[in-house]
This record gives C-alpha cells, sequence and structure tokens, in this order.
C-alpha cells in the first residue's frame, strides 16, 4: 500500500466552485480522504507540498484521436483521461490497459468509424468500415462490442437507413451513438438525432439544418452565407428540438479556430510545446495538410460564428456540451494541450472559468458515466493537476502545471515527457500491428 499526502493546497471544488486549503490523502491510485484546513501527518509517507499551488481534477479531452506515438503529450499537458472518437480497438489495446498510473491517459474509445461508399477515408481498412448495406453495418456493430468498443461512431456519408440500422443494434448493447456529419451532403443534425444519436461531434449537420441544401462541397450561391449573422431565432428552435432528444455537443472549437487563424494562431512557448514542435511525425502531418488551408478556410472553419453561437445557446438552455479538441486533425491540433486551447475559447464564448472547468473535467465525466473521474473526491480516482495560479482567475492558468498525479503516481511534465516513443518503435509496432490485422481479415 502506498500513501500520498498533498498538503496544504487550495483545493477547487468542482461542484461548486468553492475553495479551501486542505490535504489530499492518497492510498495506491485512490483518494482516500480530504482533510480541510491544518492536518497533522503521523508515520512515515510521501508528502507533496503544494503550498500557494491550485489543486483541480484531471483535465478531459471529449474528442481526440489518440496514438501510441503521442500519448503522453496529453499526460504532460494535464490531460489525464481521453475520449477516442473513432480508431481501432485492438490497435489501442496496449494504451488501454495501462494502468492507472501510467504516463498515458485513461482512453474511453470507440473503434473503426463507420461510414458510407465511398468513404471519406478511403475503402474499408482498420481505421474505418464503409458500407450501404444495412446487415453489414449491424454485424459491424456488434463485431464492435466484442472488441470493446464504449460507443459506436458514425461518418458522414452513412446512408440514412444503414444509419438506423447501426443505431438500432448499438441501443441492443446499450451502447451511445456518435456522429460527425460535417460533410453530409443528404443528411442534417436533427436527422441524426431523430434516429437516436447521442453525440454530435463539430455540432456538424447544423449548417445543414439552419441552411437545407449547403454543405462543404457546395459550390452554388448558398455557399455566400453571412455565418457571422445567423438568424438566432431558427438556431433556437433547432436547438430545442435537439434537447428534447437529450443530444450532447463536443463542439472541437479549437480545431475550427486553429485553421481559421492560420498562419496566426494559436501556438503557446512552454516545455511540451517545445517537445511537440520537434516531433516530426506530427509536425510532419500538419504542414502537409496546411497545403490546402485555402479549401480548409473556404469550406469548413468558415462555419466557426455558427459553431461557436450554437455551442453558447445550447449550455444556456440546459443542453450538455463538453471539451474536445480532435487532435491531431487538420493544423497544429498539438496533443493535450489544445484542450487549453478550448478552455480559451469557451470562456471567449460566454462560459464563466469555472463553467469551462466543469465542461472538460466533472461534466465531461458525467456525459459518459465515469463516475469515479472529474472531481477531487474521497473514492475517486487520483487524477490531479497542481497549478501555480488560479484557473478561476484566469482560464489559461490551467497551463502553470507544477505536477500531474495520475492514478496516484506524481509526475512532472518533464518526467512525463521521457515515455515519448521514438517514431522508430511505433512504426515496428503499427507494421506488426497491420500485418496481424490483414492476416485476420483474410481468414475471415
Amino acid at each position: 500500500m502506498n500513501k500520498l499526502f498533498i498538503t496544504n493546497g487550495t483545493i477547487i471544488d468542482i461542484k461548486t466552485g468553492n475553495t479551501f486549503l486542505g490535504t489530499v490523502e492518497i492510498i495506491d491510485s485512490t483518494i482516500s480522504a480530504i482533510h480541510k484546513g491544518p492536518f497533522n501527518i503521523t508515520g512515515k509517507h510521501t508528502v507533496l507540498d503544494a503550498t500557494g499551488k491550485y489543486l483541480i481534477p484531471g483535465l478531459i479531452d471529449m474528442h481526440c484521436h489518440i496514438s501510441e506515438k503521442f500519448a503522453p503529450y496529453f499526460v504532460a499537458s494535464g490531460v489525464t483521461t481521453v475520449r477516442n472518437t473513432a480508431g481501432n480497438i485492438t490497435l489501442l489495446d496496449s494504451l488501454i490497459n495501462e494502468p492507472a498510473s501510467a504516463p498515458t491517459p485513461r482512453i474511453y474509445s470507440a473503434d473503426r468509424m463507420i461510414d458510407g461508399s465511398p468513404g471519406q477515408w478511403g475503402p474499408t481498412s482498420f481505421g474505418n468500415f464503409v458500407t450501404d448495406d444495412v446487415d453489414m453495418a449491424r454485424a459491424e456493430v456488434r463485431r464492435q462490442v466484442q472488441a470493446g468498443a464504449k460507443f459506436i461512431k458514425l461518418y458522414g456519408w452513412i446512408k440514412k437507413e444503414v444509419m438506423f440500422a447501426a443505431i438500432d443494434e448499438a441501443q441492443k448493447y446499450n451502447l451511445e451513438v456518435a456522429c460527425d456529419g460535417m460533410n453530409s451532403k443528404e443528411l442534417s443534425i436533427l436527422d441524426f438525432a431523430e434516429a437516436g444519436v447521442t453525440w454530435i461531434e463539430h455540432i456538424s449537420g447544423f449548417a445543414q439544418a439552419l441552411y437545407p441544401g449547403w454543405h462543404p462541397y457546395v459550390t452554388d450561391d448558398i455557399q455566400q452565407i453571412d455565418w457571422h449573422n445567423t438568424n438566432e431565432q431558427a438556431i433556437q428552435h433547432i436547438c430545442e428540438k435537439l434537447l428534447s432528444y437529450n443530444v450532447k455537443l463536443c463542439p472541437t472549437l479549437t480545431i475550427f479556430d486553429q485553421s481559421a487563424n492560420y498562419p496566426n494562431h494559436w501556438s503557446p512557448n512552454n516545455y511540451v510545446m517545445a517537445s511537440i514542435k520537434n516531433f516530426p511525425s506530427l509536425n510532419e502531418h500538419w504542414k502537409e495538410n496546411a497545403k490546402y488551408i485555402e479549401t480548409i478556410q473556404d469550406r469548413i472553419t468558415i462555419i466557426l460564428p455558427l459553431i461557436k453561437k450554437v455551442a453558447r445557446m445550447y449550455y444556456k438552455m440546459g443542453g450538455t456540451v463538453v471539451t474536445g479538441t480532435d487532435t491531431p486533425a487538420l493544423i497544429d491540433t498539438f496533443p493535450g494541450m489544445s484542450l487549453h486551447r478550448e478552455l480559451d475559447l469557451f470562456v471567449e464564448i460566454g462560459f464563466s472559468t469555472f463553467e469551462a472547468l466543469q465542461a472538460a473535467t466533472i461534466k465531461a465525466a458525467k456525459s459518459i458515466k465515469l463516475d469515479d473521474i472529474g472531481e477531487i473526491g474521497v473514492n475517486k480516482i487520483a487524477d490531479i493537476l497542481i497549478l501555480t495560479n488560479s484557473p478561476l482567475d484566469d482560464i489559461k492558468n490551467t497551463q502553470s502545471i507544477e505536477w500531474i498525479i495520475r492514478g496516484g503516481h506524481v509526475y512532472t511534465p518533464a518526467e512525463v515527457l521521457t515515455h515519448i516513443p521514438t517514431d522508430e518503435v511505433f512504426n515496428q509496432r503499427l507494421e506488426a500491428f497491420i500485418r496481424k490485422w490483414e492476416a485476420t481479415e483474410a481468414s475471415q
């Protein structure tokens, strides 16, 4: 049994916004007690003095695409849990099964996305499943259930009847369904909600509902929409319908914002960022995407003003709105660090600093029924950030990380970064996985 005491810190109660001086007592990976005020420690135990520091729960990125090669960047940035919105469960198996104290985040994951032909990411592979067949979609959902998927992810070119079938099959196993319908030419956010989709990623399909006929590929005059002056009454009407279906939104403001403002976009200077900027494969990926910046700005990020307006309104109306980044998609969506930009943007659109923190901690955790994380409380997993400055005063202070407690283990950001695998090591593991996956597929 390992016992850790974090003493004399200002603890932020993420339920109420109140703060108090106290000591957090941790046994192994779990918070065993919280002592308000001075506390006398008896016996020989590990003690971390947090005098003058602030304690908040570990942050949660509710929309990313994690990989073993950059997973530690999340924890080094204070993100201790991620919701992986499509990938491959088998490929992530070792990460998913890491102990609570590992320098990589806890992973709540979907398996490969289910899309319609011809497939926005190409034909069926280990990362996506392309079909226009109802029975094949149902069979894929069942396969993903067996693989251990926590939810099902649908993509924008899925046919309506296939969407209904996949959702119906998922509901048999009590799995929620998420949808990224950003590029949908036929369906809108209301179609997704009415079919039973719980999670709308990027607030996708809202523009299609507000402006029937619009989609990112449209070339006629409907592309000339004034996205800064959209009809608030019409937006409220759509939001009311979404609320009636208990839809949850993950707007991922960051991915839009980074590309919309490129090349003068958010790029802070700190120890973690210095490492990310020297990580070859990530930077090559973003550099390649930047070649298409004009198209990205003209077709995708142009709707950012609408996404911001909807996120703010839906939250004020009582809907669930949580923080996510879509790391490492598009341009400079820095793993882990981008969640701090998402928090900035939440505050910019009208969330208080406390409300933004909740959206990245307790409300995010509760939205996916992870009741043992998201707050500093007795019997909760000890995922805690110890900050130099209070994020209630300025949300940017979530970046002032002194220590990260991951499942009861104390790390500095620098210590976490020593666990980044080399590209060579990762590529060897990936190639081995692909060979195994292709052999399995060939035998079926």
